[in-house]
């Protein structure tokens, strides 16, 4: 096959990972291997959202898998797992400390890949801290270094209030700033993320917007009855009000659990908290609580698009000192499936441009004006399907798998001069007017009281 490229990939988060920044990395590869390019990856072991080493795998041992295949138009696949200290409960310097035993470990497998002369060495932030051994690899090798970033992890733990240091931040920052610009090209995965890497010294040339994407022809709205919700006893007429994902610091939990508290008194709203985590059985008990609460682990990915189509209303809760920092990753799922998005956001944000029309924003760390937004859609069915179509129409235009991940594999032909003639086009380094913004349809206001 022609202009096939080898890819070495370096992320801490890799399959079996079911959430996350493991699903798209995996996910990625699977892609470039259909499109016959050859892969090599080097990760810790699987241990997210859990903070736990998965079953069969160790997080003190090297190892390393391979799978060849005879299609005619897949590639290679060789994944490099290294040594990962996981905390139990990730907070501050040990979750440092945790991404620093990753990108020591890691020396050995990414320098071992010199001689394999990859076209591209594309590391996943986090960690950044694997920074120096891809920039060294790529050099050594005649690679071009690729920085993609799906969370600014220092940023938003600053932002949380893990450290407080204006010294540290100032010397962090500075680190940051000079690794950032050291990479030949950088990509994030919303618009205000790929600003943010120019306002942090990438020129603006070598930025690329390289969204989250999902599968619409295997995420996508089914008639009703739902399997899984007539497995878990919901009556039809029931509202069901569903989060799934990871149990994390930036998600701001809480408000969903005192939501739900709130709306006791009304039965016809049913949550369903699909999650996973460090607190998980703390959550559940709290959620169980209010009597109007069923707690799922997290799904597998044959029974993902099942899970999100028992929803009425997806609920994404997100403080506001994390936006634009990460975009959830399950909101493009949620979009898929053609289901409306209550979410938290302030004006102008990424997650408040991208659900514009096709979801409800209100203000983060507002119970009561929470409440109102979901007493609002629970009461307007009309609204439902209208926002659900929209967000089901943008996620089939702008976040399908093959479009996204085509247009970012062009980008790295291009880059790395793997264009024929024939397939060469101009860069893809496009973040401005990829988002219609547009008036919200509804934005609740705080209320003084809430039903």
């Amino acid at each position: 096959m022609p202009n096939i490229m080898r890819v070495l990939i370096c992320s801490i988060n890799f399959s079996p990972e079911l959430t996350g920044v493991g699903k798209y990395s995996s996910e990625m590869v699977e892609w470039l291997l259909e499109q016959g390019h050859d892969v090599r990856v080097v990760t810790g072991p699987p241990h997210y959202p859990q903070w736990q080493v998965h079953e069969g795998y160790s997080a003190w041992k090297f190892s390393r898998e391979r799978r060849t295949t005879t299609m005619t138009t897949a590639g290679e696949l060789e994944v490099n797992r290294c040594p990962v200290w996981v905390p139990r409960v990730p907070r501050a310097w040990n979750r440092v400390l945790h991404l620093l035993s990753f990108s020591l470990s890691s020396w050995p497998a990414m320098l071992k890949n010199v001689f394999w002369k990859p076209h591209v060495v594309l590391l996943v932030a986090p960690t950044l801290f694997c920074s120096p051994q891809a920039l060294c690899v790529a050099r050594l090798s005649g690679a071009v270094a690729w920085l993609h970033v799906q969370d600014f992890e220092l940023d938003a733990a600053f932002q949380l209030k893990d450290f407080s240091s204006n010294l540290l931040r100032r010397c962090i920052e500075g680190v940051e700033r000079v690794l950032m610009r050291s990479f030949d090209h950088a990509s994030a995965i919303s618009e205000k993320m790929v600003q943010r890497l120019v306002a942090k010294g990438v020129d603006e040339s070598r930025c690329v917007l390289f969204p989250n994407w999902v599968d619409t022809s295997v995420i996508y709205p089914l008639q009703p009855p739902v399997s899984l919700r007539v497995e878990l006893g919901i009556a039809d007429d029931s509202i069901v009000a569903l989060y799934s994902g990871s149990l994390g610091k930036k998600q701001g939990m809480e408000l969903l659990l005192d939501v739900s508290q709130r709306m006791a008194a009304r039965p016809e709203v049913q949550f369903v908290f699909c999650v996973d985590g460090p607190s998980r059985e703390q959550f559940a008990q709290v959620a169980k609580g209010s009597g109007n609460a069923i707690v799922l682990p997290l799904q597998t990915m044959s029974r993902l698009n099942e899970l999100l189509n028992i929803a009425d209303i997806h609920l994404l809760p997100q403080r506001a000192c994390a936006a634009d920092l990460v975009m959830p990753s399950k909101l493009t799922g949620m979009m898929a499936s053609g289901k409306p998005v209550l979410a938290t956001a302030e004006p102008g944000t990424q997650i408040a441009e991208l659900l514009s029309q096709r979801g409800l924003v209100v203000p983060p760390g507002s119970p009561e004006a929470f409440v109102s937004g979901l007493i609002h859609l629970a009461e307007s069915p009309e609204l439902r399907k209208q926002l659900g179509r929209k967000a089901r129409e943008y996620a089939t235009t702008h976040m399908d798998r093959n479009y996204v991940l085509g247009r970012f594999e062009l980008a790295m032909r291009d880059a790395s001069g793997q264009c024929s003639g024939e397939t060469r086009r101009e860069p893809v380094v496009l973040y401005a007017g990829e988002i219609a913004h547009e008036e919200p349809v509804f934005v609740a206001e705080e209320a003084n009281t809430a039903e």
